[in-house]
This record gives C-alpha cells, sequence and structure tokens, in this order.
C-alpha cells in the first residue's frame, strides 16, 4: 500500500454499503437467506454427479441441469455480472459460497466428534468466506492492485519490539485485514433475524 493510500475503515464500509442502499435499496436479510440457498443449490449439484458416478443411474446427471439452472437464475438476483468483470465475479462468488458451506459442513463434522478447537476454525474460515462474497458483491473490494496482506502475528511483534502485552495486542487489533473488518460489517449489516 502507497504511503498516501490509506485502508478503507469498517465506519467508511458501511457508510459506502448506506449509501449504495439509497440508490438501489437491499433487503439484506432476504438476500442472506438467498445466499445460503445458493450455497445448498451449489451442494446439490456436486451430490447429484457423486450420486450418478456411485449409483451409476444417470438420472441423477440430469438434475444436475435442473437445480443449476435454478441456482443461475436466483444468483442474478445478488451477483451482478455487469459490474467488474462480469464472468470472473460471478464464478469467484459461486466458490466463495461453495467453499464457505464446505468449510461449515466440516466445522459441523468436527464438532459432532467433539473437536471443538477444530470445528471453531474450520467455522472462521467459512464466515471470513463468507464475508468475502458479500464485500464483492457489495462493491466493497477494490479489485485494482488487490494485494495479500501479510498477517500480523503476536510472536512477531513480540520479537521485534519491546511493548507490553496489551500494547501488542492493540496493534494486532487495529492492523485487522480486510476479510476481518467484512466480517465485522457482515455481523452488524446482515440481519437474518429481520423478519
Amino acid at each position: 500500500m502507497k504511503k498516501n493510500e490509506k485502508k478503507m475503515t469498517l465506519e467508511e464500509m458501511v457508510r459506502k454499503v448506506d449509501e449504495s442502499k439509497k440508490l438501489n435499496p437491499l433487503d439484506l436479510s432476504s438476500d442472506q437467506d438467498l445466499s445460503i440457498a445458493l450455497m445448498n443449490l451449489v451442494s446439490l449439484e456436486e451430490h447429484f454427479f457423486f450420486s450418478g458416478a456411485k449409483t451409476k443411474k444417470p438420472g441423477f446427471y440430469e438434475l444436475i441441469n435442473v437445480v443449476r439452472n435454478m441456482r443461475k437464475e436466483l444468483m442474478e438476483r445478488i451477483v451482478d455480472k455487469s459490474k467488474h468483470d462480469g464472468a470472473e465475479v460471478w464464478c469467484i462468488s459461486k466458490h466463495l459460497l461453495a467453499a464457505s458451506m464446505r468449510l461449515y459442513e466440516v466445522g459441523t463434522k468436527a464438532m459432532g466428534v467433539g473437536n471443538k478447537a477444530d470445528a471453531q476454525k474450520m467455522f472462521e474460515k467459512a464466515y471470513e468466506l463468507y464475508s468475502l462474497f458479500w464485500g464483492l458483491n457489495m462493491d466493497m473490494i477494490d479489485l485494482t492492485g488487490v494485494k495479500e496482506m501479510e498477517p500480523v502475528l503476536y510472536e512477531n511483534v513480540m520479537k521485534a519490539e519491546k511493548k507490553d502485552e496489551k500494547q501488542i495486542k492493540e496493534e494486532i487489533v487495529k492492523s485487522r485485514t480486510t476479510v476481518q473488518k467484512l466480517g465485522d460489517w457482515v455481523k452488524k449489516t446482515v440481519n437474518c433475524c429481520i423478519e
């Protein structure tokens, strides 16, 4: 990041979304429900594939297109192909939702066998991908010059600088990644409990 560029704060992200809602109001609770349905539709496509392969029944393969067409139609309600790089954002969005769903399922299986720590990690990763989906589709991520951010590790800060633990934790919180900030935004803005 260049010196004169500043990171978008959570407040700026929320303001940007609020401004965009004035131009194009969205029912985010309904869109969140739809995004979860889309996850399940992608899972159904995959399931029909594996069921067809395992059972050798071609009917399962035919069902893939039924579900795929429904998923594509519904996805257009959230993902605007006319923006950005149309097909790229569309495909990335589908994979973000699919990966989020799979990590969630891995987490629930880990939870089921009593591995709560692993489940928590999977849930956090699933939520990060879900937040990226929303950030991408709400124009909160600038796709020009996107770079991977180096995570700030507690141990590295401890070695590099002699500071007390409170100062170090504050620095780590200040350096939250875009994905983490998007996750905070999703928690505050996308409320699935609104009827």
